[in-house]
């Protein structure tokens, strides 16, 4: 039988246990990252908090790789993340071991003003590409456009947008050349931005592109070929700028990150990503 203090020790053991337990399930769940995957899970989280009480804080500074981050510091539980995870990621963060569930696919989207597009530009090279974005290319009338001065606004470095944009046009982020670009953050700013401006052009997650004040062009291949962010071909892959949207998280996903992920992996969060114009992905399929 336990003596008194035993017993006493173990009770005030117990009560700590149970404290403890109860402050890590009234904390709030913190994620971190992407402003493309940020709609979908604000409007997830929102119905965990009516339906479960879960207090869910989601931060979108940084993008990204701000979200990677904000997971390998412990300063969140689950990166949003709009790019493949690269080996950066991990050599950054050695003892974390990182996990991705992928709840959805998008494409980035080269998006210009209205001007841009009525004056004629309705696809460009890979090589007309680079030329605008290193400032070669200075006015519109280059490519086939109209007599109008080009305005590129570039993605913050570090945001999925960006990565996905730079290693489609250099094969690696990290040869991307200096520019001195006017930048943009999300894509509410970037949409803004190009909307606003005449002669402009930027990367944009394909769903903002809206056809009415911001118009996405196509990729024209050597071939003559035009690719086009259509869902078909972000789904299949032959759109080349075509991404994977993620949540990662430190390990397995466990406790309120493991319920918020199931609900977007479940057909009612699947609907979701479709509601804010992205492709579902497969229930159950993680990312690599």
């Amino acid at each position: 039988m336990l003596r008194t203090g035993q017993r006493l020790l173990l009770t005030a053991g117990l009560i700590l246990a149970a404290a403890a337990a109860l402050t890590a399930a009234g904390a709030p769940l913190r994620v971190n990252g992407s402003t493309t995957v940020n709609p979908v899970v604000a409007e997830a989280s929102d119905l965990l908090r009516a339906e479960r009480g879960l207090t869910i804080q989601v931060d979108t500074q940084g993008g990204s790789s701000g979200g990677m981050a904000a997971l390998g510091e412990g300063r969140a539980e689950v990166a949003m993340v709009s790019r493949p995870l690269n080996p950066e990621d991990q050599t950054h963060y050695p003892k974390a071991h990182f996990v991705a569930t992928r709840i959805g696919l998008d494409g980035v989207a080269l998006v210009v003003s209205a001007d841009v597009w009525k004056g004629g530009v309705r696809s460009l090279t890979k090589a007309q590409v680079r030329g605008l974005y290193e400032g070669k290319v200075k006015n519109w009338k280059e490519v086939g456009g109209p007599d109008r001065r080009v305005v590129f606004f570039n993605k913050e470095a570090g945001r999925g947008t960006w990565e996905v944009f730079a290693h489609w046009l250099y094969g690696d982020p990290k040869a991307a050349p200096l520019v001195t670009l006017p930048e943009v953050g999300s894509n509410e700013e970037g949409r803004s931005k190009v909307s606003a401006t005449p002669g402009s052009i930027s990367q944009l997650s394909a769903a903002w592109a809206d056809g009415k004040r911001i118009f996405a062009v196509g990729i024209r291949q050597d071939d003559g070929r035009v690719l086009l962010p259509t869902p078909a071909a972000i789904l299949n892959g032959t759109y080349p700028l075509s991404r994977p949207l993620m949540m990662v998280t430190d390990g397995p996903p466990q406790g309120a990150a493991k319920i918020l992920i199931d609900l977007l992996m479940s057909p009612r969060g699947q609907a979701l990503v479709k509601k804010n114009g992205y492709e579902p992905a497969a229930v159950g399929e993680h990312a690599k």
